[in-house]
């Protein structure tokens, strides 16, 4: 019987995957060869990044059939596609009316001063531009096309940059709430809204160092596309918020206009016939064809650094977590394949799991040990256990704004007992062996062993950290120590400091990675991201086995379905060729 139950739940599941998820495979491949629309002889491209903007593309084998995104990565890559095709005239930007992250910015202005630099005009339109945190990155974006526009009566209220933090511990206190903590060191202030009730010195320090990096990176980048001194930019910035019309008159928009008066100006400038096209339905008709010359490997990484395999994010968005276990092995692959010269990983995460990082690590030490190159390329963010990663690379390319460094770690636990006790629930502890043991129990603080321990731990920790970061960046082991404590700096900062090698995007990795492998003249970037099939998806989001894959292909032959086998064969087929292709934050984190 029990046997029997097995068999059936097996035969259930494999019949959910053909009845729900077969469907839906089929239409999504006969979507896909059925493809965009062509794009005509004359046509300007519309960007809309008031659409959500991630740094990387969903990696999922369905992401994009969902709700739609852009990113990063997929608009500078389809921006250099369209500076060599004839068909497109220009490129009509839409921008949104809050703040874009600032290593973001910084990589779309480039692509488009890189854009722009082939003679192809690009044009700005806003509908409004409000204080939403970076604000000013925003309209740097918008700064950097050939005409910056506004709709008429709109708000224009770049004003500068602000950041607000909320802290917890008068709450914890009136409820008996203890955050009991350990920080290396007095910078690393990811946990301080429960520690304090207002910015530690450190803490206000560090904020107002990189807010005001990345201000001035804004400024003088605005300043310099509009040909504007810096500082007088910054006293008319500073002295808003204005109407459009009055941005107009002080020379911080170029025209007025709707969107659709903006749209027939590069339209008429493109010539008879020219039409707007999608900008996503550009880069769908535009893919580059690899080519037989030599590789450089690009490897995509977003969000926190956790240990294991991805065991079952949405197929259907893709995931925006990094596993240890799926990036280490993307890195070993590259590292393989003979056609691999360099490896260019693409980086954007607030940090992690020490001990995923560390694997991450490893697999980029062996690729360096092959005489394989490993720039990193850095995003919004590379901080923390973002930096350890990065910390052995070959080299390392920041944006401006990017935040990185945050080399420290803190850990501990939420103390609640007491808080439960005054509503008559109560925390009790029973164990065996070593008084450790019981140390992250809820019920109350550390005991002061406990606490020595766990405190000796975490030296432990700071310090391979450091170590690491002084032998990848042949620096002394106290200058580390003097410029880590946890701080976050930006790309321009980290520069200085010695912690990054070269200020720039990721084109500009490409060309070092290029350059430590001694490649001359074209290459081909070849996506070596981690990435499930199609069946593999569906049985992550099904929570079933590779057993019900068995099962799907009785079904198939049960119910004669010329599709599905075909769907089978295609499937197995992308398994032959697929080369290339939980969390432990806590009691540590290096966020």
């Amino acid at each position: 019987m029990k046997q029997f139950l097995i068999t059936a739940a097996g035969v259930f599941a494999g019949l959910m995957i053909f009845l729900i998820g077969v469907p839906f495979i089929l239409i999504s491949l006969a979507a896909a060869a059925a493809g965009p629309e062509p794009v005509p002889a004359k046509s300007v491209l519309e960007l809309d990044l008031r659409d959500p903007l991630t740094d990387q593309s969903p990696h999922g084998p369905f992401a994009g059939l969902g709700r739609r995104s852009n990113s990063v990565m997929s608009i500078i890559e389809g921006l250099r596609r369209a500076e060599k095709d004839d068909r497109v005239k220009g490129v009509l930007i839409r921008l949104p009316e809050d703040g874009i992250e600032p290593g973001a910015a910084d990589e779309l202005r480039q692509a488009i001063k890189h854009f722009r630099a082939a003679g192809k005009p690009v044009y700005a339109h806003s509908q409004g531009l409000y204080p939403a945190g970076v604000i000013t990155s925003t309209y740097m974006v918008g700064a950097a096309a050939d005409q910056l526009w506004m709709q008429p009566g709109a708000s224009f209220q770049v004003t500068g940059l602000a950041s607000e933090d909320v802290f917890f511990k008068r709450l914890f206190d009136k409820f008996g709430i203890k955050a009991d903590y350990e920080q290396r060191k007095e910078y690393k202030n990811a946990v301080n809204g429960y520690l304090y009730s207002d910015y530690t010195p450190a803490h206000r320090e560090a904020q107002l160092s990189w807010m005001g990096s990345i201000y001035e990176t804004a400024l003088s980048s605005a300043a310099g596309d509009r040909k504007q001194d810096v500082a007088a930019l910054r006293t008319t910035l500073e002295a808003g918020p204005y109407l459009a019309e009055d941005a107009q008159k002080l020379k911080l928009i170029d025209r007025l206009g709707q969107v659709r008066q903006a749209q027939q100006a590069l339209l008429t400038q493109a010539g008879d016939g020219a039409e707007m096209v999608d900008f996503q339905d550009f880069t769908r008709d535009s893919e580059d064809n690899d080519s037989n010359g030599p590789t450089i490997a690009l490897i995509e990484a977003e969000g926190p650094i956790v240990t294991g395999r991805d065991k079952g994010s949405n197929p259907f968005t893709g995931g925006s977590t990094i596993y240890s276990d799926e990036m280490a092995d993307a890195i070993l692959k590259a590292t393989k394949s003979e056609r691999v010269k360099a490896i260019v990983i693409r980086l954007n995460s607030p940090g992690g799991s020490d001990t995923a990082s560390e694997q991450i690590l490893d697999a980029v030490r062996v690729a360096k040990a092959k005489n394989k190159p490993v720039v990193i390329s850095m995003g919004t963010y590379a901080a923390s256990g973002g930096y350890w990663i990065s910390s052995e690379a070959s080299a390392i390319v920041a944006q401006p704004s990017t935040l990185t460094g945050s080399i420290g770690v803190f850990g501990g636990k939420f103390a609640v007992g007491p808080a439960l006790a005054r509503y008559g629930v109560d925390l009790r502890q029973a164990g065996v062996g070593g008084d450790y043991a019981g140390a992250f129990g809820a019920g109350q603080e550390f005991t002061p062993a406990q606490r020595a321990a766990f405190a000796g731990w975490m030296d432990r920790i700071y310090e391979g950290f450091v170590a690491r970061v002084a032998r990848g960046r042949k620096l002394p082991v106290e200058r580390v120590r003097e410029i880590a404590k946890g701080r976050v700096w930006t790309g321009a900062q980290a520069k200085t400091l010695g912690l990054v090698d070269e200020v720039g995007g990721l084109y500009q990795a490409v060309e070092k990675a290029k350059a430590l492998a001694g490649i001359k003249g074209d290459i081909t970037l070849r996506r070596m991201t981690p990435s499930d099939s199609p069946l593999e998806a569906i049985e992550k989001a099904l929570g079933v086995s590779a057993m019900s894959a068995k099962t799907l292909a009785a079904a198939a032959w049960v119910f004669g379905d010329p599709r599905a086998q075909g769907l089978l064969d295609e499937i197995g087929r992308a398994r032959l060729s697929a080369e290339g292709q939980g969390t432990v934050l806590a009691p540590l984190s290096l966020h």
